[in-house]
C-alpha cells in the first residue's frame, strides 16, 4: 500500500480515488523489452550483444551458443535510484522463463553515481526453468541503475517473459490516456494504434480520451476505426472548437475527474512515436510513490533517435527560458548509446508529449489555465510543486517527438510563449517585474537587429497580451490566435518561400564570433542598431543557413535570404529602416507599461486564478 493512502482508498488529502484491488501480491514495475515496435528505434536502446550472436523479437532473446548480451541500455535499465529516493520500496524482483541447451548465465549488474559497475546475483539455468532473482534497493539515493546479463555457455539459449516487479499495494490506482490532436488524423491514429499493440497496456488503461480540435476529423481514418474497436467503450472521442494543447489536454482530465476524482491520466502528444511500455511503467511507478507527484516521461528525438532532450528540465522565470538543464549531470540532447547518465537528477517540470497527472493534483491544485497553448505544463508543474506534489522525469521511460530544433521561433506561437510565460513568472512569488523588463527589452530589440520585424511585433503583442489580465484568457486563446495570425500578415519575413526560388549565385555568409555575454553582447547590440540607424550596412543579398542566423551576424546586412528551421525553405530578410523605427518606439512604450502595470496585473491573476483554473470555466469553454 502506497504510504499516504489508508486501506479504505482514501488518501490524506481528502481525495477518494476510485481503484482497482490489486489481484496479485506483485505489481509488474517493468518489463525487459528486447526491441521496439518501430524499425526507426535502435534495437541497442533496448539490449545490446556484446559477443557472438543473437536473434531478437519484442519479449524474446535467443541466444547462439557462446553469446553475451546485456540491457545495460536507456530502455534496459531499472531505475533503482529513482525508486529507492521516491518509493517505499525497499527491492525489486526478476523472473523470466529460460531454456538453455546446455547452460545459460544470468546476472543483475548495478552501477552507482559514478559508473562503478557490480554484480547483484546470478543464477545459472540448465534445461528449462522459470528463474526468481532479488536486489536490493540501498545503495542508489544519489544514482546508479540495474540491468540483466546474459551468457549462453555451451549451447543456445532463450529468455524470453522477463519481468520486474515489487510488492503491490492493496489498491491500484486505475490510468487513463488522454491524446489532444489538431489536425494531424494520420500520426493521432498510429499513436492510438500503438497503445493498442500491446495487449499488457490495453488490459491496463481505464479509459481513452482521444481529443480532436481539427477540421480534419481522426475518425475518418480507417486505421483509427479498427484500433478503437480494441478499447470499445473505453474510448471517449470527443470533438471540440480548437482551445489549444491546453483546451485539449484539459479534457481529458475534465472528463476523468468529471465524477469526482477518478484515475491517473497520462497527457499524451498525438504526433509521437509511442513506446507503449511507457505507459505501465509511468502508471507502476505512480502507484508506488510515497506522495502524489506527476511522473513524466523522457523525450527522445524523432530525426536523431537515440539522442535524449535532457534527463530533467527546470525553468528560469527571470529570463522566461523552458529547458533549462537541471545540473551538469543529467544528459542533454546527446546520444544515450554513447553514454547513460547515473546520478539521479530532480526535475522541476516536464513537457506534456508523455505525462502522468495525478487524481490528486486536479483535486488539491485544479485543473490547468485556458492559456490556449505554451507554458500550461511548466505552468501547472510549479503549481503542483508549491503544493507539495513534486514533479519526477523517470528514465526508462520515453517517446520519441520531433526535435525542437527543427521548429522556428519565428511564428505564431512566440506569442503564446512569451505571454504565458509572463502569466506564469507572474503567478511565482519571486516575480521579478524589473528583471524580466530588462530581458524582454534586450530580446525584442535582437529580432528588430536580426531584421525579424514579424518577431519583434508578435513580442511586443505578447507583452500586451499580458498586460491585458485575466479578461484575455476568457475565450480560451481563440481570439488571440486568430488575430496575431492575422497581423503577421504584414510582414513578409513571416513566410517560408522555396529554396529554388533563391537567386543565382547568391553569396553564402558564415556566422561572425558570438559576442561575450554580458555588457560585451549589449554592446555589440548598441553597435549594430546604430550602423543600422545610419543605414551602414553590407548590400545583400546573401545566404545565411538557419545555424549561422545570429542577431549580430544577420544584422550585419540589409538583405538576407535565411533557412528556415524546418529546412523546408527560406525566409527573405530586408531591413527597413521606417519598421525599424516603429517597432523600437513600440518597444519602448510597452516596457515603459509593462514597469508600470505588471504588479496590479500579478495581483488580478492570483485574485482571479481559482475561477480561471475552475471546472465551471472550463465547462463554458466546452459549452457543457
Amino acid at each position: 500500500m502506497t504510504d499516504g493512502q489508508s486501506d479504505s482508498g482514501q488518501s490524506d488529502s481528502g481525495v477518494e480515488l476510485t481503484e482497482h484491488r490489486a489481484s496479485s501480491d506483485r505489481l509488474v514495475a517493468q518489463r525487459t523489452l528486447f526491441t521496439g515496435t518501430s524499425p526507426v528505434a535502435s534495437d541497442e536502446l533496448y539490449a545490446v550483444t556484446k559477443v557472438g550472436m543473437s536473434t531478437r523479437s519484442r519479449f524474446e532473446l535467443r541466444l547462439q551458443p557462446g553469446a553475451v548480451a546485456h540491457t545495460n541500455t536507456f530502455f534496459g535499465r531499472f531505475p533503482a535510484s529513482y525508486w529507492q529516493r521516491w518509493t517505499p520500496v525497499t527491492e525489486v524482483t526478476v523472473t523470466a522463463r529460460v531454456v538453455a541447451e546446455t547452460a545459460c548465465r544470468i546476472q543483475i549488474q548495478a552501477s552507482d553515481i559514478g559508473g562503478h559497475r557490480r554484480i547483484v546475483t546470478n543464477v545459472v539455468v540448465t534445461g528449462t526453468e522459470q528463474i526468481s532473482m532479488t536486489a536490493p534497493l540501498d545503495t542508489f539515493v544519489d544514482g546508479g541503475a540495474l540491468w540483466l546479463q546474459f551468457e549462453a555457455q555451451g549451447g543456445g539459449a532463450v529468455v524470453d517473459d522477463v519481468e520486474w516487479s515489487v510488492v503491490s499495494p492493496k489498491l491500484i490506482r486505475p490510468v487513463a490516456v488522454a491524446i489532444c490532436t489538431f489536425n494531424r488524423a494520420d500520426d493521432c491514429a498510429r499513436t492510438v494504434e500503438a497503445l493498442a499493440s500491446d495487449e499488457r497496456v490495453l488490459g491496463l488503461l481505464d479509459a481513452l480520451y482521444v481529443v480532436d480540435q481539427g477540421t480534419d476529423p481522426v475518425e475518418s481514418r480507417e486505421l483509427f476505426q479498427e484500433v478503437s474497436k480494441k478499447f470499445g467503450s473505453r474510448l471517449q472521442y470527443l470533438r471540440q472548437a480548437n482551445l489549444g494543447g491546453a483546451g485539449g489536454f484539459t479534457r481529458g482530465l475534465y472528463e476523468a475527474s468529471e465524477a469526482g476524482p477518478h484515475s491517473d491520466v497520462i497527457l499524451m502528444d498525438d504526433d509521437i512515436l509511442c513506446e507503449p511500455e511507457s505507459v505501465l511503467r509511468l502508471s507502476a511507478f505512480a502507484n508506488m510513490t510515497t506522495e502524489p507527484a506527476l511522473i513524466g516521461a523522457q523525450m527522445l528525438f524523432l530525426f536523431n533517435p537515440d539522442y535524449l532532450l535532457a534527463s530533467g528540465e527546470r525553468v528560469d522565470l527571470g529570463t522566461l527560458q523552458r529547458g533549462v538543464p537541471t545540473d551538469e549531470h543529467g544528459v542533454r540532447n546527446r546520444s544515450v548509446l554513447e553514454k547513460l547518465p547515473e546520478r539521479r537528477v530532480d526535475a522541476e517540470y516536464n513537457g506534456w508529449w508523455t505525462c502522468l497527472i495525478p487524481a490528486e493534483a486536479i483535486e488539491r491544485i485544479g485543473l490547468p489555465l485556458p492559456v490556449f497553448f505554451q507554458w500550461d505544463d511548466v505552468e501547472y508543474s510549479l503549481r503542483a510543486g508549491r503544493a507539495g506534489i513534486p514533479t519526477i522525469t523517470l528514465p526508462s521511460a520515453a517517446v520519441w517527438h520531433a526535435d525542437f530544433y527543427w521548429k522556428d521561433v519565428d511564428g505564431f506561437a512566440h506569442y503564446f510563449s512569451t505571454r504565458n510565460g509572463l502569466i506564469t513568472a507572474s503567478l511565482d512569488p519571486g516575480f521579478a517585474p524589473k528583471t524580466l523588463a530588462k530581458q524582454l527589452a534586450r530580446d525584442i530589440s535582437h529580432s528588430i537587429v536580426g531584421l525579424q520585424y514579424g518577431l519583434a511585433h508578435t513580442q511586443i503583442r505578447a507583452v500586451e497580451g499580458f498586460l491585458e489580465g485575466p479578461a484575455g484568457l476568457a475565450d480560451g486563446g481563440q481570439k488571440a490566435l486568430a488575430t496575431i495570425n492575422q497581423e503577421r500578415k504584414r510582414f513578409p519575413e513571416t513566410v517560408t518561400r522555396p529554396a529554388s526560388e533563391l537567386p543565382g549565385r547568391l553569396p553564402i555568409r558564415r556566422v561572425a564570433p558570438s559576442p561575450k555575454t554580458g555588457l560585451w553582447t549589449d554592446l555589440v547590440l548598441a553597435k549594430r542598431a546604430v550602423m543600422q540607424a545610419r543605414n551602414q550596412l553590407e548590400r545583400g543579398p546573401v545566404a545565411i543557413s538557419y545555424e549561422d542566423a545570429q542577431w549580430w551576424h544577420v544584422g550585419r546586412f540589409d538583405h538576407v535570404f535565411v533557412t528556415d528551421a524546418s529546412q523546408g525553405g527560406v525566409r527573405e530578410r530586408r531591413f527597413d529602416s521606417e519598421t525599424a523605427a516603429e517597432m523600437s518606439g513600440r518597444l519602448a512604450g510597452v516596457i515603459k507599461r509593462f514597469l508600470a502595470e505588471s504588479p496590479s496585473v500579478a495581483e488580478a491573476f492570483a485574485r482571479e486564478f481559482p475561477q480561471l483554473a475552475s471546472r465551471e470555466n472550463w465547462a463554458r469553454l466546452y459549452e457543457k
